[in-house]
């Protein structure tokens, strides 16, 4: 039986460079704190261009060479999310912030140190880790968890 559902594709790229990575604190109300840039695809956009694409718009930089990391997925009001995570160190551009919110870079190992998006710190495992490719945002026993695999 085929049982075809909404979704809603988006994506989130890790820029860095040497031990540095680009974040965005974020300005919407319903997901603050750092976490790295991305945004929505649109109709008919390849999930790769539209990465490109929301780097450019939200970071003013112009990225290349993007590896998947993995992805994320949560479902919300009967709608299943999945965010394509990628990663790159090929950018050139001026870096600007935008009404998403302020970019800039720190050192990877400060990252901790402030406040991040939730749910932030388990995407960032995918990112780095080869052995993961999934977050899958769930409940469990009525327990929101965060499964990786």
């Amino acid at each position: 039986m085929h049982n075809p559902e909404k979704v809603i594709l988006s994506n989130m790229c890790m820029i860095y460079h040497d031990n540095q990575v680009l974040v965005q604190n974020r300005a919407n109300p319903n997901w603050p704190g750092l976490a790295f840039p991305g945004g929505h695809v649109e109709q008919g956009e390849s999930i790769v261009d539209s990465t490109i694409r929301e780097i450019k718009e939200e970071t003013g930089l112009d990225i290349t060479d993007l590896k998947i990391c993995g992805l994320k997925q949560w479902f919300s009001d009967g709608i299943r999310y999945i965010c394509f995570l990628f990663k790159t160190n090929q950018y050139k551009g001026n870096l600007i912030s935008t009404r998403e919110g302020e970019n800039f870079w720190i050192d990877r190992k400060d990252l901790f140190n402030y406040t991040l998006a939730s749910n932030f710190v388990d995407m960032i495992q995918v990112f780095e880790n080869d052995d993961l490719s999934e977050q899958f945002r769930t409940y469990v026993n009525g327990e929101k968890v965060s499964i990786l695999k």
